[in-house]
């Protein structure tokens, strides 16, 4: 027997007779070797060890051997039903693999332990888990010493590529063998599907790349035009160009629309390859020719981490919309995996499961500047990430051109070229010609170079990579959406600028290149067949023109056909979803009744009614709430018995408070998203469950409380997405203010956050004082967003809530609904003769506004009006629009400020205090208050504070150190306000 035999065949007579049944007993079962021989009749190594040398059993033993491996196998792997032999009922896990059942809520990745009885259990330590720990357990060290030998015998005779093929085989064969041993994270640098694997095109392909031509061309052209002189507004030619086919062959084949029984598909276009999309949609007849123009690049956008939300998953696990069949596909580019946003939720999905997600990753090797990895080879670095975070991976390497290559590379010298070319090099390749490759490529082994001896250097030429090959793509994304268990990621290579002429294929500056020359557009009208003149062109080449032939075209029909058995277009908007009935005022009364004499800092007010209104029949259900790992801080871990977290994968441990009544509680059925140590995956789910009533016609309210120091701050970006798509929700900073300390003290705390909100137009923002604002706010949130009758309900409402106790007053007789909505209302009117005031307070500056009014009435005879403003955004706001439309119409009657409404008649200076101000090397410290200045005729001041860098030892040292106290609000009052009894400014401070 040659040691190639030896290496081989045991495994072979394993599979083939019942060796393999013997191990998967085993592993099933968690059996030990013990239980096993209790049960066989012999050890398990005495089996395998019988097996592999044809050694002869007695009768007995084989009787006994194959009664029971008989009537055990077949509840293992699906043969049987019932129980096993010996009454052992199948486990979990085994339940899964006998339905076929590839993600099974009650299964998890541990052993199931639970199910087995003691004396079957085997003890795991740490180091089963590494096969290179000196520790490791090895049942029989004297097999293990044979199959060694063997290896090593076979690299001695046949070399180090057989011995690695070997290697390769044996762990594909352990993995289809189900025995958990770790796979390489890489593979050679080839297709993961072979030729004779890959299924049958479906279209039309010659149709299809018809009318993919017109596409590019009109894309191309949408960019160019864009560059004429006096416009030149950017954008991004060569980043569809390379990834083309990706698309059309998604968009021909895989990618479902609303109307598909599936629900439809959601796809995450690369924003630099947004023209191929647009030109695609005017031939469709859904753009016209003048919208398609104004349209040259799309927004790039954090698609890797919007696209891993789990959001379809959730609608159906907890019941309220079968989407598990629409699949998320999320286009990328190579460059952008850098990104920390690219990879860091990578694992969440693989733990999820969640087999609806295909990342496409258009690996044409070039980023703005350069090459991806000049050194090195950026996809299989891919690769390796993937396949250690858990995903599926399918390379898409080459085009149908090198199959025959390959399939003569018997030796591997094609084979390892490829493997040790670095991305520098295939680079530089598409930038010269056919000789070159043939001579600095191939012609760095003779086999290789052997193998293409027969080949024109035009044929070397048009070896294709496989992202521009349809049936090579097809086969991917087939494979992908068969696949079960993980996500998938496909990473295709291709050339940067493909098509575009060689002054942009594979070029370094091409990203940066907006336009072509008038030989460019020649040479590109021709490659993509385009029936377009050379006078056309040479009439106007900053402009030339675009094509579409018009619906009645056999190609334009082809076209239209295919989306229609897709279920309809892709991407499309749809805005109508199911109606919610809201809740009525009781869900809101507990807030309004105040907290007596406790003390309860806005935070847990927020909670409370958090609480009432998850209650609510048919629509609590509907409530997200989104937590990154600071329940307890929030007092949200009430949440937790009752609510439950959510999990697709359920519970499978023993929670160690249990018997707690706050236990922490996990469930597929789950209401709380709860993300971890993740801002960034929590603004992500809370994008894709507050454009669920879009998506997928069914309202979700995403509720994402959070330290307000880590959300406009530190995921301020993906705020700006979730705008753009429109999303709806409400964002809570909790433990907000700059002097509010928490455990961490001041790099905790917030001083800002609004100053950054007020930037963005899809947020409204509040500062609430008390807990019955913060109910009118959330209330009015609720109806402009879900009730169906606001002009502009897409957007997010953010509040800031503290952490400071007060003793929340019960909601005033005469409450100013109005006034708290938009932004601004009087909460103490002074009683009495003397110079007036007016004082602007928000958040916990409030009480301090109320001590200020004590200390001006009872020693400086002053009465001020003390105001809530629980929003100063929206009061600026307001007032800009109030002057926007006096300025652009002036023939109108003219429009007033709501603040200066709400002032008419308040006598005295009014002075302004916001609780968010910032330090030094901040924002201007009053910003916030300063956006009330437009209150036309009226004297605003502003109380600023410009000193950070505070000792952290209690809140009352941070104020005094950053001029918080309520005393020093007086001075500037008196500084200000007509008094006869007007002293000193240190007398002030001092009284």
């Amino acid at each position: 027997m040659t040691s190639e035999v030896a290496v081989v065949e045991p495994l072979a007579d394993l599979d083939a007779q019942i060796g393999r049944r013997v191990h998967q007993l085993m592993w099933d079962r968690q059996m030990t070797q013990t239980a096993f021989a209790a049960r066989v009749g012999m050890d398990q190594s005495s089996v395998a060890k019988r097996l592999r040398g044809k050694l002869g059993w007695s009768a007995s033993h084989l009787v006994q051997a194959a009664a029971v491996l008989s009537t055990t196998v077949g509840y293992l792997v699906g043969e049987g039903d019932g129980v096993g032999p010996a009454g052992i009922e199948p486990t979990t896990s085994t339940r899964c693999v006998r339905s076929r059942v590839t993600t099974c809520a009650e299964a998890s990745h541990a052993y199931p332990w639970h199910d087995l009885p003691d004396d079957e259990r085997s003890p795991v330590t740490v180091h089963d888990q590494d096969p290179y720990s000196q520790d490791s357990l090895d049942s029989d060290p004297e097999e293990t010493g044979e199959w060694q030998e063997s290896l090593q015998q076979l690299v001695a005779a046949k070399g180090h590529g057989r011995g690695r093929e070997i290697m390769l085989s044996l762990l594909k064969t352990s993995h289809d063998l189900h025995l958990g041993v770790p796979m390489v994270p890489t593979t050679d640098y080839l297709n993961t599907i072979a030729p004779e694997n890959e299924p049958e095109f479906p279209g039309d392909e010659e149709i299809e790349r018809r009318y993919r031509a017109w596409i590019r061309w009109n894309a191309a052209i949408t960019v160019h035009r864009a560059q004429r002189p006096g416009i030149g507004v950017g954008g991004h030619i060569s980043t569809y160009a390379s990834s083309a086919a990706l698309y059309e062959v998604g968009f021909n084949h895989f990618f479902r629309g609303a109307d598909h029984p599936s629900g439809g598909d959601q796809i995450f276009i690369q924003g630099h390859a947004s023209p191929g999309a647009y030109a695609r949609a005017y031939l469709e007849g859904r753009l016209t020719e003048a919208t398609a123009r104004r349209l040259p690049a799309g927004e790039v956008g954090r698609s890797q981490r919007s696209a891993v939300a789990m959001t379809n998953k959730y609608l159906a696990n907890r019941g309220i919309k079968d989407v598990a069949d629409s699949h998320v596909w999320a286009f990328l580019g190579d460059g952008e995996m850098d990104e920390v946003e690219s990879r860091g939720q990578l694992q969440v999905a693989a733990n999820e499961g969640l087999d609806n997600l295909t990342f496409v990753i258009n690996a044409n090797l070039q980023r703005l500047d350069g090459p991806v990895r000049g050194n090195g080879k950026i996809i299989q670095e891919l690769e390796s990430f993937f396949r250690g975070a858990g995903w599926n991976v399918i390379k898409v390497v080459w085009g149908r051109e090198w199959d025959d290559l390959l399939a003569r590379d018997t030796d591997g010298a094609l084979r390892n070229l490829m493997n040790i070319t670095p991305d520098g090099d295939y680079q530089t390749y598409k930038t010269e010609n056919g000789a070159y490759v043939r001579e600095n490529f191939f012609g760095r082994d003779e086999r290789a170079l052997a193998l293409v001896k027969d080949y024109t250097d035009d044929q070397i030429w048009s070896l294709k990579r496989g992202g521009h090959d349809y049936r090579k793509v097809y086969a991917a994304y087939k494979a992908a959406m068969e696949h079960k268990g993980q996500p998938t990621v496909i990473i295709a290579k291709t050339i940067k600028g493909y098509g575009l002429g060689p002054h942009f294929e594979g070029r370094n500056a091409t990203h940066q290149m907006k336009k072509m020359t008038l030989d460019d557009l020649k040479l590109f009208r021709d490659s993509m067949h385009i029936p377009i003149t050379d006078a056309q062109l040479e009439e106007n080449p900053y402009q030339p023109p675009y094509y579409n032939p018009g619906e009645q075209d056999e190609a334009i029909q082809y076209l239209l056909e295919r989306r229609r058995d897709l279920g309809g277009f892709v991407p499309e908007r749809r805005s109508t979803h199911v109606g919610l009935t809201l809740p009525d005022d009781g869900a809101y009364a507990l807030p309004k009744k105040g907290s007596g004499t406790q003390e309860v800092a806005t935070t847990m007010a927020f909670v409370r009614l958090l609480k009432d209104l998850l209650r609510v029949k048919g629509f609590g259900n509907r409530i997200v709430p989104i937590i990154p790992d600071e329940a307890r801080t929030f007092g949200m871990d009430a949440f937790f018995p009752t609510a439950k977290i959510y999990n697709p994968n359920g519970q499978h441990y023993t929670s160690v408070d249990r018997d707690l009544l706050l236990a922490y509680k996990e469930s597929p059925e789950g209401q709380i998203v709860h993300v971890g140590i993740n801002e960034a995956g929590a603004m992500a789910a809370f994008t894709g469950i507050g454009t669920s009533y879009s998506t997928h016609g069914e309202p979700l309210i995403p509720v994402y409380v959070f330290y307000s120091m880590f959300g406009f701050q530190r995921t301020g970006d993906a705020q700006w997405a979730a705008g753009d798509q429109m999303a709806r929700g409400f964002i809570v900073g909790a433990t907000a203010g700059r002097t509010t300390l928490t455990g961490e003290g001041l790099q905790h705390a917030d001083g800002h956050s609004h100053l950054l909100a007020a930037t963005n137009p899809a947020t409204v923002s509040y500062d609430p004082a008390y807990g019955y604002e913060i109910a009118h706010i959330v209330r009015s949130g609720i109806e402009r967003m879900y009730g169906g009758e606001h002009p502009d309900p897409n957007v997010m409402y953010y509040l800031t809530v503290y952490n400071e106790p007060l003793v929340q007053p019960a909601e005033p007789e005469n409450v100013d609904v109005e006034g708290i909505v938009r932004g601004i209302h009087r909460i103490s009117v002074a009683e009495g003769d003397g110079p007036r005031a007016q004082i602007f307070a928000s958040g916990v500056g409030v009480p301090w506004a109320l001590e200020a009014q004590e200390l001006l009435r009872n020693d400086w005879g002053v009465q001020a009006d003390v105001w809530s403003v629980t929003s100063w955004t929206e009061l600026r706001r307001d007032g800009l629009a109030a002057d926007e439309h006096n300025f652009l119409h002036p023939e109108q009657d003219r429009r007033t400020a709501y603040l200066t409404q709400k002032l008419q008649g308040a006598a005295g200076t009014c002075r302004g205090r916001q609780r968010f101000h910032a330090g030094r090397s901040r924002p201007d410290p009053s910003l916030g208050a300063e956006q009330l200045r437009h209150a036309r005729g009226r004297r605003v001041r502003v109380l600023r504070h410009a000193r950070g860098g505070a000792p952290v030892s209690s809140r009352s040292t941070v104020r005094r150190w950053s001029s918080a106290p309520s005393r020093l609000w007086p001075t500037r009052a008196l500084s200000i306000a007509p008094s006869p009894r007007r002293r000193s400014r240190s007398t002030a401070c001092t009284t």
